[in-house]
């Protein structure tokens, strides 16, 4: 969800250096199912362009219609929207669209927390009583500092709505050759800040990877100066074996969630062989965290198939969720 707060949020303070109103809407309680859950948000330049979706487009026609009278008054209002009869989707979504007038201190400390890498807290009250709707505001909470996302004061007797946003999904890819690159371009699509290592000697720049962070040409033994934390995915294609056991060693100790290997099972036992040889001490929690061959089994053959199916394993990984076909979960989908 970082990535789309980002686009919100950016695209906000573009929009109010040029003196375009903007209004957000956050989905904060919802009766039954629907496309999307509560904490989904979006926004509504007062030239009518929206930035991010809070369902599959239905919704989104009336938030513009409704985003209007908050224009116009500057007062916040929760509107309901039942889905069962407009979707199929079988929920009501209430939706707090508010006035969206960010400071320049809101920015700098939302711009200082992303690259923090950090947690932090939404706090959205609001009220479904018809005489309290227009009392609605938004608050967002980098450590300390409560900030709200206009100038309306927040009546805290309301309903609350509290959302943690996490750091969002760091993809490092080790390789840059074809199939490096296309992980790239599928990853940052997907909203992961995707960062490039590359040996040293490689005779690329970041702009031959569209949609990556950085670029780190460096040696293997440099590897361990990169930031790796608990959303970081590593997946190691050098396509060389020598390289990719030095990294692999280079992960030892790090506080990574998944790391995948390229190439068959053969080449991962080698692999891990080598790696126990030269290492004494390894926990069996390292092991668990390596996945190789990376990937689903989907039937991938090509590098945008087989980028798909590695992107999709890291996702089942980091949400702590087995693969399986939708149609057969006995469960709703966001349970």
């Amino acid at each position: 969800m970082i990535h789309e707060l980002k686009d919100i949020i950016r695209s906000a303070k573009i929009a109010q250096s040029k003196g375009i109103k903007t209004v957000l809407a956050s989905v904060v309680s919802l009766d039954g199912s629907s496309y999307r859950r509560p904490g989904v948000r979006m926004s509504v330049q007062e030239n009518g362009k929206m930035i991010g979706a809070v369902s599959g487009g239905c919704v989104e026609k009336e938030i513009l219609r409704q985003a209007q009278h908050v224009f116009k008054t500057n007062s916040s209002i929760l509107m309901e929207y039942d889905g069962r009869y407009r979707l199929g989707c079988e929920g009501i979504l209430y939706i707090l669209i508010e006035p969206f007038h960010l400071s320049n201190t809101f920015f700098d400390a939302f711009e200082k927390q992303c690259s923090s890498r950090k947690s932090f807290l939404i706090n959205s009250y609001f009220s479904k009583e018809t005489t309290e709707r227009a009392q609605g505001s938004t608050c967002f909470h980098f450590g300390d500092q409560e900030l709200s996302v206009s100038k309306l004061k927040p009546e805290k007797k309301l309903n609350l709505f509290s959302q943690t946003i996490k750091p969002g999904l760091k993809l490092i890819i080790i390789g840059c050759e074809h199939d490096a690159v296309q992980l790239c371009k599928y990853g940052s699509a997907t909203g992961w800040e995707v960062e490039i290592v590359a040996p040293i000697d490689e005779l690329k720049t970041i702009d031959d990877f569209p949609g990556a962070a950085n670029y780190y040409g460096i040696h293997e033994k440099e590897f361990s100066t990169i930031s790796i934390d608990s959303q970081t995915a590593v997946v190691i294609m050098s396509h060389s074996y020598v390289r990719d056991l030095k990294y692999l060693s280079e992960l030892l100790g790090k506080d990574v969630n998944y790391i995948g290997l390229l190439g068959p099972s053969k080449r991962r036992e080698k692999l891990l062989n080598d790696l126990i040889e030269k290492n004494d001490l390894i926990s069996e929690d390292f092991f668990d965290k390596i996945y190789g061959p990376a990937g689903i089994n989907i039937g991938a053959e090509t590098p945008q198939e087989i980028a798909i199916s590695i992107l999709g394993e890291i996702l089942s990984v980091i949400r702590n969720q087995k693969p399986i076909y939708l149609k057969d979960k006995q469960i709703g989908i966001h349970q």
